[in-house]
């Protein structure tokens, strides 16, 4: 079975995310999409939250599993027995760092990855962006998913 791992923090989820996550899973057997846990930042969502957002949008690709990990990436690819890294890149300033960490990502554990741009359509989107637009009340509707969008409302209705 070909599988790969696409990590991230997805505080929140956004269009560009789902694009990345569905063309990459189109390629392989198995996408598993993995939540980093990071103790030392907190998010606006939750890791259990963001899970389950996770899995919202991505509900029409079946191939996809959610998880989440904390640690190094390559640890969790060798636990789970997973070849590939796939990393989405939205511009010059995004590859930079990526190779470096790809050739690292390499050096360390064997495993390789797999660069894909995002669409033209999503590649502005960022969740920092999409997170501050949202706290003044701008309109990211079109930025995120649905229920990604109601729940990024009720945090700014919240004050949270």
């Amino acid at each position: 079975m070909r599988r790969a791992v696409c990590p991230g923090s997805f505080d929140p989820v956004t269009n560009g995310h789902v694009d990345v996550v569905s063309r990459a899973a189109a390629l392989y057997d198995e996408l598993v999409v993995a939540v980093l846990v990071n103790p030392g930042k907190a998010g606006l969502f939750t890791v259990d939250e963001r899970i389950a957002l996770l899995r919202d949008a991505l509900v029409d690709v079946p191939n996809v599993v959610v998880d989440s990990f904390q640690g190094l990436l390559v640890d969790y690819c060798r636990s789970n027995d997973i070849p590939v890294i796939v990393k989405g890149l939205r511009a010059v300033s995004d590859f930079e760092y990526e190779l470096q960490m790809a050739q690292m990502n390499r050096e360390l554990a064997g495993v390789e990855t797999l660069f894909v741009p995002t669409a033209p359509q999503v590649g502005h989107l960022s969740s920092s962006l999409v997170k501050q637009i949202a706290t003044f009340g701008g309109d990211v509707s079109g930025l995120v998913p649905k229920a990604v969008h109601e729940r990024l409302t009720a945090h700014r209705e919240q004050g949270t």
